[in-house]
């Protein structure tokens, strides 16, 4: 009886491995064992980083809305605070991108906040 050996699927996998290492330095594209070991480490970040993202970005819309609020003498945290009490609900990304952007509509939002933390003060 002959050997079987599953050759399609064999290289059906090895080609999978070498589609998404292309682009790679040296024998990462070329050499299945360390074009396997690339892709797995390269996987791994992606994923890693994917959650990562998510954080980073809230970070830096944070820094960017206190950046944006110092001028007007409020600090990011009592701004929070100040929308919160006003029932503003607007995300911290479409702050920022306000901030950035659209200067008197930032501005009216903190005149809220501020309003907001008078009175309840």
């Amino acid at each position: 009886m002959p050997r079987v050996t599953n050759g399609p699927a064999t290289r059906a996998r090895r080609n999978r491995t070498f589609q998404k290492a292309k682009g790679f330095f040296g024998n990462k594209s070329r050499l299945y064992t360390a074009a396997r070991e690339a892709v797995e480490r390269a996987q791994k970040f992606a994923y890693r980083d994917r959650r990562a993202n998510k954080r980073n970005f809230r970070s830096l819309w944070i820094v960017r809305l206190n950046a944006a609020c110092r001028p007007l003498e409020i600090t990011y945290s009592r701004l929070i605070d100040g929308l919160n009490k006003a029932g503003v609900v607007v995300d911290r990304k479409n702050l920022s991108e306000l901030a950035i952007h659209d200067v008197p509509a930032f501005e009216a939002i903190v005149a809220k906040a501020k309003e907001a933390l008078n009175a309840k003060a």
